[in-house]
Order: C-alpha cells, then sequence, then structure tokens
C-alpha cells in the first residue's frame, strides 16, 4: 500500500497509487483502495488544504483499523466498503473536529 507524487516545484504535479494495476481482480470488489485514497491525502496537502488532508488521514487510519487485512481478498470488506468507511469518516470528522483530530 503505497502512494506515491511527482512533485514539480514551478507547475503540475501528479499523484497516484503505486501497485500498478490488477486486471485479475477486475469487478470482485476485493483490491484495498487505501493507496489511492492515500495519493489523495498526498495531492491535498500538496495543494495547501490542510485540514482535508488531515481528515483524509485520520479517516485511512480508521479504516486500517477496521480491516483484518491489508492483502486484496483478504480485508474483511470490499473494495467500496474500505472507501465508504473513509469517506464517512472525513464527512463526520471535517464537521466535528474543525480542523484537527
Amino acid at each position: 500500500m503505497a502512494a506515491g507524487g511527482n512533485i514539480n516545484p514551478q507547475g503540475t504535479a501528479m499523484f497516484e497509487p503505486m501497485g500498478g494495476s490488477a486486471p485479475k481482480y477486475a469487478g470482485q470488489n476485493v483490491i484495498n483502495p487505501l493507496a489511492a485514497i492515500s495519493s489523495l491525502q498526498m495531492m491535498l496537502d500538496h495543494l495547501g488544504q490542510k485540514d482535508a488532508a488531515r481528515w483524509v488521514e485520520a479517516g485511512i487510519i480508521h479504516a486500517v483499523g477496521a480491516m483484518d487485512s491489508l492483502a486484496a481478498g483478504k480485508m474483511g470488506m470490499g473494495t467500496d466498503e474500505v472507501g465508504d468507511l473513509v469517506a464517512r469518516h472525513v464527512a463526520e470528522g471535517s464537521v466535528t473536529e474543525e480542523g484537527g483530530w
């Protein structure tokens, strides 16, 4: 589970998960989405959206604590459920915490 960023201090930056594609898992709802979500967190931080980046990071931490494993097909929930768990935590945290955890 690794996120990456190609940072250009003078221009465009690009953020993406580092795992590559896994076509054998297409449509099975078993892939861990946290590397992609972590890329979002890095992008938000890079864009100066520090509060939003912290909320996403807290959502990732929350999801990791709820998962059985980080391995594809062994998470104890589907890809969509992991993503929903992070999104729900971010939505609730951003309203209630007002800028920090």
